[in-house]
């Protein structure tokens, strides 16, 4: 992969860094004659490339960082000694000028929405931020933030945070479910907010107009804070018939741009920008007073109440998370759901609903039966991306009996997992095993009568298990 050439230019400033592409100028030649099209970076060499598709190394140099004169003398070396300074300058030279992300950021704002939840709750009176110890009847109003992630001719589909349609204080008048008995989205360009419209005993009620979409809960895992959503397909159209659907992204790294885009503090669906901090690392939360551990990508993007939900997007527009915490006395460490699990339960969750359901469904996994330690962590640079990842050995320290790992695919304490493959018989994806929990990742995409191997290391030998077909019983629900 080649590389673009970071050129330092001492003569502006001390320690001023810029960066150059080198590009060809364009030249009316015939055919035959054959010319330098450009100049590039290849690991530590300086190399021109011609017309006729050939390449010729200039210069080698120690690292990868080139001085401007560095590359001049490389080009002066083909194109001649009275080549001068201002003609290489004008001929392979375009300062890069700093990225600009409105379009990235204009087109997410088609694919996001906020959201108002209504719960029926019984919930602790506070004064000033601090319980009194008392409680009283109320209708709990709450906002949010989703982005649209699948379009249907009859639904629309929408990803939040599960924590945004949950309550842990909802009662019996909610409808026995601790999921919000009412919840509206609005489409950027089109919002408002519900204004209280009287009261029914204890409960305000809250009226909205014609932006508000009606949707409806379609399930979500409280273990990884992500929830589904669904308005039909026909109400989203008349409000905006160009609102489009999101992609997520094949990955993503530390120092990346990472754009948030939600519903902060209420005051409407807004963008801000920032880096990934931290790929991966572990958070508590107590969404229903429980608290659990939860995998988090850090990001010092600025998040407030309000953006829970709402899409994380890399500078071509597709989704790395989905933001969902934030801590509260340092706004430069945020928290988002990392694409892997967003993605991963999304797709699970919307595999089952549309299995023959009939309600809110869970998501899935299949249990291997296998226990596993990591050690050797380390971070493992890659020069050639410009970028690396932390990696670490994933060895096997219990087998449990009876399980698909013993019985089905022979693995041994002692085994150093190094992937696993997952089948649908047309398609295998195999998801190579740097973190321990890049196998629950994996198992996140297995169904029913999809295969799955695994490759290890026993010994000096690397060996791949024998295939194991998932059965529908092998599978149980995610909290």
């Amino acid at each position: 992969m080649r590389k673009k050439i970071r050129l330092f230019i001492a003569a502006l400033a001390a320690a001023l860094t810029l960066s150059f592409v080198l590009v060809g100028c364009t030249q009316s030649v015939t055919s035959t004659v054959r010319y330098i099209t450009s100049i590039s970076a290849v690991g530590n060499e300086i190399v021109a490339y011609y017309s006729d598709g050939s390449s010729q190394t200039l210069l080698t140099v120690g690292n990868t960082e080139f001085t401007l004169q560095d590359v001049y003398e490389a080009a002066k070396s083909i194109e001649g000694d009275d080549y001068t300074y201002e003609q290489f300058l004008k001929d392979y030279v375009n300062v890069e000028t700093p990225e600009d992300n409105s379009k990235a950021i204009n087109r997410a704002l088609l694919s996001s929405v906020k959201f108002y939840t209504e719960f029926k709750e019984t919930a602790p009176i506070e004064i000033n931020g601090v319980s009194t110890g008392r409680y009283e009847n109320r209708t709990g109003l709450y906002t949010g933030s989703g982005v649209i992630y699948r379009k249907d001719t009859e639904y629309t589909y929408m990803i939040t945070n599960y924590h945004v349609v949950f309550s842990q204080y909802a009662n019996s008048a909610n409808g026995n479910t601790k999921i919000a008995q009412k919840i509206v989205c609005y489409l950027y360009g089109s919002e408002s907010a519900p204004q209280a419209g009287g009261t029914s005993g204890s409960y305000t009620i809250y009226t909205y107009d014609s932006y508000a979409v009606p949707c409806e809960y379609v399930g979500g895992s409280i273990a990884n804070d992500i929830a589904i959503v669904r308005a039909k397909t026909s109400d989203m159209t008349a409000i905006n018939p160009s609102y489009r659907v999101a992609e997520f992204a094949d990955s993503y790294h530390v120092g990346q741009t990472a754009i948030a885009i939600g519903n902060p503090e209420g005051e409407g669906i807004s963008a801000s920008e920032g880096i990934v901090s931290v790929a991966d690392e572990y958070i508590s939360l107590a969404i229903d007073g429980t608290a659990r551990t939860y995998r988090a990508m850090r990001i010092d993007t600025a998040i407030y109440q309000g953006n829970s939900g709402g899409g994380l997007f890399d500078t071509s527009g597709n989704l790395i998370g989905i933001t969902n915490a934030g801590d509260g006395e340092d706004q430069s460490i945020n928290f988002a759901v990392p694409l892997e699990i967003a993605k991963g339960v999304t797709d699970n969750i919307l595999y089952y609903y549309g299995d023959g359901s009939n309600g809110s469904v869970a998501a899935q996994k299949p249990t291997l039966g296998v226990n596993v330690t990591s050690s050797n962590s380390h971070y493992l640079y890659d020069d050639s991306l410009g970028y690396g990842e932390i990696v670490e050995t994933i060895t096997v320290t219990s087998v449990v009996e009876n399980s698909i790992a013993l019985n089905n695919l022979g693995l041994k304490q002692g085994d150093v997992l190094r992937s696993i493959t997952i089948s649908d018989g047309t398609t295998s994806t195999e998801w190579v095993l740097n973190r321990n929990f890049d196998i629950s990742d994996a198992l996140l995409t297995a169904r029913a009568g999809y295969t799955v191997t695994v490759t290890y290391v026993r010994g000096e030998e690397t060996n791949t298990t024998s295939a194991y077909t998932f059965r529908k019983a092998d599978f149980s629900e995610i909290e």
